[in-house]
């Protein structure tokens, strides 16, 4: 898969781990978090936790004493396995997880790498795991170029979530409008013209070093006073691979960081609609070819299947939205195996009527469950082996919302046609 492809799914998976952890709940303050950032000595963080288990045989109930030493070993033997922190850091949780009817429950451990870099380095004991940093990184996690300037300097920053960073401030040494006295106005004009040409060559010059490889860039968004950024654009100043990541002009009445700040709060909307301009063209290449009935779409679990064991899927749509298992049952009598997708928030209720299901075969066995996968994950794994493109579309457009409700959160663009 592309790479950017890959980014996506990856993002995805981390946003639902961390709503699977967040379900998460301990019986007291036993459940531990901790936070690595790159090029800490795992050495170093072994010791701190050591120290902390050490310090918790001062807890005086002794249930809860044994949870907490018990879950920071389980985070040492964790650590164990790794030679050095990754390059974004490191999450590691555990704790025993309390069952809402017995109050107790199972320790569980789990362990995360993040998708950006960890600023931070704690350790926390609480009744939930530590999430809200993830989250904040889950949503900073695009960026954005802002280059605001005027015909006398300009500033380059980097926007990720609700930050903004300065990235490099620059003057442009250009006369203003108003000669001096002495010199004709035609000269003067000329002078000024070639001062601001060199000007603009240094702005598209920093414009290429600070964006062109930046990670996880959308675009870049200019702004300032005047119609100075307009004249900047219509030049041969920028490289050409910049040059269509250009997403929108912004009229400030600043320049600098105040620049930057009204660039910020004017693009909010703006950048939102940004964020799901390609998915809302994918969901709609998808609606045309199911509405013109053009033989390139399909959708429904079954369908989509069958079409990605054929090879015949170009792009994959999965929803935010699913929340289904695929379940394989087998017969306990005469070994039929026969597959079923059910929705998760009923999975509960679904195997207490499975001694009730017969064979569909022999007619009087009983199912027992053979298997069960998330239907989200089988469906990549055969899209990648299919090597078809996959993308996750978000339920925070129309398009979105009308994927997940009209057709179950599923979809598939085929690579040619296919009749019924």
């Amino acid at each position: 898969m592309p790479d950017e492809e890959s980014r996506s799914l990856t993002r995805f998976r981390f946003q639902r781990m961390l709503e699977t952890l967040e379900t998460k709940q301990g019986r007291g303050t036993e459940l531990i978090t901790v936070y690595i950032p790159p090029g800490k000595q795992i050495s170093e963080v072994m010791g701190d936790l050591r120290n902390e288990r050490g310090t918790a045989g001062n807890i005086k109930s002794k249930t809860t004493r044994k949870n907490v030493q018990d879950a920071l070993t389980k985070v040492i033997e964790q650590l164990k396995l790794f030679k050095e922190i990754p390059e974004n850091g490191l999450v590691l949780f555990a704790g025993t997880i309390a069952r809402e009817q017995l109050g107790v429950g199972d320790m569980e451990t789990f362990v995360l790498i993040p998708p950006e870099p960890l600023g931070t380095y704690y350790y926390r004991c609480e009744h939930r795991f530590m999430l809200e940093p993830l989250w904040e990184l889950l949503r900073a996690e695009d960026a954005y170029g802002i280059l605001v300037l005027d015909s006398k300097a300009a500033t380059f920053a980097m926007l990720k979530g609700k930050r903004a960073d300065i990235v490099k401030d620059i003057t442009s040494g250009v006369a203003g409008k108003t000669r001096a006295g002495g010199q004709s106005a035609r000269r003067y004009e000329r002078l000024r013209e070639m001062h601001l040409n060199e000007y603009f060559t240094r702005v598209g010059k920093y414009v290429t070093d600070i964006f062109l490889d930046a990670p996880n860039l959308k675009g870049i968004i200019v702004g300032g006073p005047g119609p100075t950024k307009e004249d900047f654009l219509k030049g041969n100043y920028l490289h050409y691979e910049l040059k269509d990541r250009i997403l929108t002009t912004v009229d400030t009445g600043y320049t600098g960081h105040e620049g930057v700040k009204e660039v910020v709060e004017r693009s909010k909307d703006f950048l939102r609609n940004v964020r799901f301009y390609e998915e809302r063209k994918i969901v709609q290449d998808f609606l045309y070819n199911v509405g013109q009935d053009t033989g390139l779409a399909t959708y429904g679990e079954r369908e989509i299947m069958q079409a990605l064991k054929s090879s015949n899927v170009r792009t994959l749509l999965l929803s935010e939205g699913v929340r289904r298992a695929r379940v394989k049952l087998r017969c306990r009598d005469c070994g039929y195996v026969e597959t079923r997708i059910v929705d998760l928030d009923r999975m509960e209720e679904f195997e207490e009527k499975l001694e009730d299901l017969r064979c569909l075969r022999c007619g009087n066995g009983a199912y027992e469950i053979e298997e069960r996968e998330d239907l989200f994950e089988a469906l990549v794994r055969m899209a990648e082996s299919a090597n078809a493109r996959i993308e996750v579309i978000s339920t925070e457009t129309e398009e979105g919302e009308m994927l997940l409700r009209s057709f179950g959160g599923l979809g598939a663009i085929l690579k040619y046609r296919q009749f019924s």
